[in-house]
């Protein structure tokens, strides 16, 4: 069983950021999936070793823009989602996961917390972790290659 802890659009919000510290501590993996990129820099220092973050539209352009975490049997694409155009509808991000051999896709952008099935790839959006609309972050469970999400608000 792998855990993870998928946080997006911090907008330099850190003290929400630091606030999951404790969960930090617990988990596998920890995912932030851009616009707060530098939010992450003392957690990323902290537990380097599962850290994954990713730059959105609104961070410098010196970061990764996606990747893929191989954890129980199955394949996680990242990325904020901004060039797959996720707030037009998930196909795009959908066949980018599916062309990196991947099952399941994290997506953030339009700080909105969704998780749904497209086109056979599991695609989840933790909503921000911002004010700008419900504060939230997902917790993601892989056991035995099966995902379970659970979206929980601030």
């Amino acid at each position: 069983m792998k855990t993870f802890v998928i946080l997006s659009d911090s907008h330099g919000r850190r003290e929400r950021v630091e606030k999951l510290r404790p969960l930090f501590e617990e988990n596998d993996y920890i995912v932030h999936l851009g616009d707060g990129r530098g939010d992450m820099r003392e957690i990323a220092g902290s537990f380097p070793h599962k850290t994954y973050v990713v730059s959105g539209n609104c961070d410098r352009a010196d970061g990764c823009d996606e990747g893929v975490i191989e954890a129980e049997k199955r394949s996680v694409f990242y990325c904020h989602g901004h060039k797959y155009g996720v707030k037009s509808g998930l196909a795009r991000l959908a066949a980018r996961a599916k062309e990196t051999g991947c099952e399941i896709a994290l997506y953030g952008h339009t700080h909105r917390a969704a998780i749904q099935e497209v086109d056979g790839v599991l695609c989840i959006n933790p909503g921000a972790i911002a004010s700008y609309t419900q504060p939230s972050y997902c917790y993601l469970v892989l056991h035995d290659g099966k995902p379970t999400a659970t979206i929980v608000n601030l």
